[in-house]
């Protein structure tokens, strides 16, 4: 007769489930890990990108034709009925703002290349947050708001620049939308490819990869 073994003698692979090791406190997986690190980038860039939106609106101030107005001492008209700096102003904002958004992407995808959802979401608020701070800062730094008291100071009769505004405010779009469809281009024509799945081994023909 033997005597029974002892929990010390028996084998590594024979321990009670409770002995086995448990996680290491705090430690996170790899997966979660890497979405954190994926949303600190793309707080980066959505937060770098919208900071542009001042370069943009001082720009837009120094480009965008002016609207030039006239008083007779009792109300303020257009000097050129027919003018089109408004549109021009705004027509203004959505060129630079597509270029803006064509360059946003690029320095993105240069600076990551493996992409992912979180960094494209980035770029995007990032994108519309820069457009809103160009608006008002152009808005801030034009010509002032105050059409009346703008009209008294110019004197009668005499012509003065109309605040700069934007009229069609579909116009904000053109940053992210720009920017979206330049990152989405070089992700398919420069991003890394997923690799090439392996061929499954044939067995019918005893040499695994070969066929019969």
């Amino acid at each position: 007769m033997t005597a029974p073994l002892t929990p010390h003698d028996q084998p590594a692979d024979e321990q009670p489930a409770g002995d086995e090791p448990g996680p290491v406190p705090g430690a996170l997986p790899a997966e979660r890990e890497e979405l954190r690190t994926e949303l600190r980038q793309a707080a980066v860039v959505a937060a770098a990108v919208a900071v542009a939106g001042v370069l943009l609106g001082l720009l837009w101030v120094w480009l965008a034709p002016r609207v030039p107005l006239i008083s007779d001492g009792k109300a303020v008209y257009l000097k050129n009925s027919e003018g089109e700096q408004a549109i021009g102003a705004d027509g203004m904002f959505v060129l630079l703002a597509l270029g803006f958004g064509a360059v946003s992407a690029a320095v993105v995808f240069l600076l990551r290349r493996r992409g992912g959802i979180p960094l494209v979401v980035g770029l995007a608020l990032g994108s519309l947050v820069a457009s809103v701070i160009a608006w008002r800062v152009g808005a801030a730094l034009g010509p002032t708001s105050d059409v009346v008291a703008a009209a008294r100071a110019a004197g009668r009769g005499v012509v003065f620049d109309a605040p700069l505004k934007l009229a069609a405010k579909g116009a904000l779009l053109a940053w992210p939308l720009a920017a979206m469809a330049v990152h989405l281009v070089l992700t398919a024509l420069f991003g890394p490819r997923d690799p090439e799945p392996e061929p499954e081994p044939d067995w019918t023909s005893g040499e695994p990869g070969n066929p019969a």
